[in-house]
């Protein structure tokens, strides 16, 4: 293999784009890997790969709702604030995954696929090490209603839709593949969804993107992801 890194992106991109200084731990991660384990009946002492894991706070979620908590990314910045989490520092789209075949019961990744030249590469590698049976949870800025910002990010490579990232996963041997638009906001998570989603709605058609910077409500009102599931099917 290849072990010349990816020169794309600078090695201190996490550091300088997303530093504590700049962008703050909030209590967002704990509670959404709560969400995702509960929703989708995630085990304890499972082997879960995060794969993208920047900083770490996600995979420090995951690891208190209970997994064995494995994390990848091309920096490691998650050694200093995940230290109870097994951390590798990789180029994933020359190098692959440094894992064996199906190893990892879950592989989640948030806002990652996005940053590859060939997401094609990411996802393989992902069919790849999951166990047969297990499970992937991937997310992604929808194009559809992120475009005005998208590129704000430079490291930003790929777009991803509802339907391109639904045959990307079917493409390569997933099976009960799912895709959902999908708001960063805990509120709707629950029985409150159906009376305060058309106030979400009425937000980002009508309050104007200035605002973002401030109200957490007003950002993720526009800036609506794409939260996939898939399996990888049992032989």
């Amino acid at each position: 293999m290849n072990d010349k890194k990816n020169d794309s992106i600078p090695d201190d991109y996490i550091n300088v784009i997303y530093g504590e200084d700049v962008k703050p731990f909030t209590s967002y991660p704990i509670i959404f890997t709560k969400y995702l384990f509960n929703r989708f009946g995630l085990q304890k002492n499972s082997k879960l790969l995060d794969l993208g894991c920047g900083r770490g706070e996600f995979l420090n979620g995951f690891i208190g709702a209970g997994v064995s908590g494995y994390g990848i990314d091309f920096t490691d910045a998650a050694i200093e604030f995940c230290p109870d989490a097994n951390i590798k520092q990789a180029d994933i789209e020359n190098n692959g995954l440094p894992y064996p075949d199906n190893y990892f019961d879950v592989v989640f990744s948030k806002s990652v696929i996005e940053h590859f030249h060939n997401p094609d590469i990411m996802v393989k590698e992902v069919f790849r090490c999951l166990k047969p049976g297990g499970l992937a949870i991937i997310l992604a800025p929808s194009w559809e209603y992120n475009h005005r910002i998208y590129f704000e990010d430079y490291t930003h490579r790929t777009p991803f839709m509802m339907p391109s990232l639904n045959d990307i996963l079917l493409i390569h041997g997933f099976d009960m593949v799912n895709v959902e638009f999908f708001k960063q906001l805990p509120i709707l998570w629950g029985g409150f969804y159906w009376l305060l989603n058309p106030l979400s709605v009425l937000t980002r058609y009508l309050i104007p993107r200035v605002f973002s910077k401030n109200f957490k409500w007003v950002r993720f009102s526009k800036e609506i992801m794409l939260l996939s599931t898939a399996v990888k099917p049992i032989k």
